[in-house]
C-alpha cells in the first residue's frame, strides 16, 4: 500500500494551493456577499486545466487522473466553496458524462468547449417532484423528424445561469419509469424553446449561481442524444458516484479551512490569561475534526484512485461523501463554537464555511440516499 503522491499529483496539489491562497481566498467574501460569479477566476482555473481536469488533451482537457481532481478540488474548495462547486460541476456532472458516453463527434462538439474552460457546463436531472426519485421526472424528449422535443422544467441547477452547456435527463418512453429516460446534451443558447428560470436565493456557495432551466417544446438536434434511448438512469448512477467524489472533495476544503483557523484562532486568543488552545476542550475538539477530516480524506482518496483504475466504486463513493460532509459540517459547527461570538459575525470567515458546508449534505444525493446506496452494496456483498 503506497500512500505517496506521484510528482505530477503533488505538482497539481500544490499548484492548486497556490492559486487558492493568493488569487481565491482573497475576494472569497466578497464574491460571498454580493452573490457574485467568479468569472475571472474561473477563467484562469481553465488555464491551469482544472475544468476539465480528467479530460484527455484531445478534448480540450488537462490529461491529469482523479487523484490530482481530488487535491486540486480540496485546495480550491478550502479557499472558496463556490469556485469549488462550479470546478466540480463542470468536471464531474458535465465532462465526465460526455466523455464516457458521447461519440468522437460529440466530444469535439460538446465537450472540448467546456473542458478547456472557454464554456461552463452543468447537469439537468433534479425537479420539483424528481429529485430523491429520479424516475419520477416529468420532462420529455419526443422525436420529430431530425430533432427531438423537450418539455419540462429542472430545478436546482448548479451554474445552470452561466452556462452554455447541459446534460439534460428526460423520459423518452412514458410509463418505463427509470427505463424510459434518456440524457440529452444541449446547447443552451442556441436552443429554441428553453429559457432560464428562477435563480435561487440560497443560504450558501452563493458565489455558485443555482438555476431554474424551463424548456417548452425546446427543440434539439438528434445528435444530441447521448447513447441509446433508455440508457439515461445507467448513465447517470455512473455520472453521480464521480459527482459524489467532487462533492467529498470540496467538502473536505471547507472542513480544512475551518480547521486552519479554528487552530490560528486557539492560539492566539486568550481567556484566563492563557491560550484557549491550552484548554483541554478546545484541544479535543480540534483533535476530532483534524482526525474526521483526514480519514474523510483518505475515503475520499480511494474512491478516486478507483476510478483512476475503472473499478466499480459506487459504495466507496457514498461512503466518501456521506462521511466527508457529515464531518465538514461537525467541523464547522465546532470551529464556530471555537471562535465563540466571533464565529457568529461575518467579520470571520467561519460563518461562511458553516453556510457553505450544510450543502455538502444534500446535493448530489442527500446523506440519507447515501445511506441506503451504502447498505444495498453491503446486502449484495460488494
Amino acid at each position: 500500500m503506497n500512500f505517496d503522491l506521484t510528482e505530477e499529483q503533488q505538482m497539481v496539489r500544490d499548484t492548486a494551493r497556490r492559486f487558492a491562497e493568493t488569487e481565491i481566498k482573497p475576494v472569497a467574501a466578497r464574491l460571498d456577499a454580493n452573490h457574485e460569479h467568479p468569472a475571472e477566476i474561473c477563467r484562469k482555473l481553465a488555464e491551469l486545466g482544472f475544468l476539465g481536469i480528467a479530460v484527455p488533451e484531445e478534448y480540450g482537457g488537462g490529461g491529469m487522473d482523479y487523484v490530482s481532481y481530488v487535491l486540486a478540488l480540496i485546495e480550491i474548495s478550502k479557499a472558496c466553496a463556490s469556485t469549488g462547486v462550479i470546478m466540480s460541476v463542470n468536471n464531474s456532472l458535465y465532462c465526465f458524462p460526455v466523455m464516457a458516453f458521447g461519440t468522437h463527434e460529440q466530444k469535439l462538439k460538446y465537450l472540448k468547449p467546456v473542458a478547456s474552460g472557454e464554456y461552463l457546463g452543468c447537469f439537468g436531472l433534479t425537479e420539483a417532484g424528481a429529485g430523491s426519485d429520479p424516475a419520477a421526472m416529468r420532462t420529455t424528449a419526443v422525436p420529430d423528424g431530425d430533432e427531438w422535443v423537450i418539455n419540462g422544467e429542472k430545478k436546482f441547477i448548479t451554474n445552470g445561469n452561466v452556462s452554455r452547456f447541459s446534460v439534460i435527463a428526460a423520459l423518452t418512453e412514458k410509463g418505463k419509469g427509470y427505463k424510459g429516460i434518456s440524457s440529452f446534451v444541449v446547447d443552451l443558447e442556441n436552443t429554441p424553446g428553453f429559457s432560464l428560470g428562477r435563480v435561487e436565493e440560497k443560504l450558501g456557495i452563493n458565489a455558485s449561481g443555482t438555476a431554474e432551466l424551463v424548456f417548452d417544446n425546446a427543440r434539439v438536434p438528434k445528435d444530441a442524444l447521448l447513447g441509446n434511448p433508455g440508457d439515461g438512469f445507467r448513465q447517470m448512477l455512473t455520472t453521480l458516484d464521480g459527482g459524489r467524489v467532487g462533492i467529498a472533495s470540496q467538502a473536505i476544503g471547507i472542513g480544512r479551512a475551518a480547521l486552519e483557523e479554528a487552530l490560528e484562532y486557539a492560539k492566539t486568543r486568550e481567556q484566563f490569561g492563557k491560550p484557549i488552545a491550552t484548554f483541554q476542550a478546545i484541544q479535543w475538539k480540534l483533535a476530532d475534526m483534524a482526525t474526521r477530516l483526514d480519514a474523510a480524506e483518505l475515503l475520499t482518496l480511494r474512491a478516486a484512485w478507483m476510478e483512476d483504475n475503472h473499478q466499480s466504486h459506487e459504495k466507496a463513493a457514498a461512503m466518501a461523501k456521506m462521511f466527508a460532509s457529515d464531518t465538514a459540517m461537525d467541523a464547522a459547527i465546532e470551529g464556530v463554537q471555537i471562535l465563540g461570538g466571533y464565529g457568529y459575525c461575518k467579520e470571520y470567515p467561519m460563518e461562511r464555511h458553516m453556510r457553505d458546508a450544510k450543502i455538502t449534505q444534500i446535493y448530489e444525493g442527500t446523506n440519507e440516499i447515501m445511506r441506503i446506496v451504502i447498505a444495498n452494496n453491503l446486502l449484495k456483498g460488494k
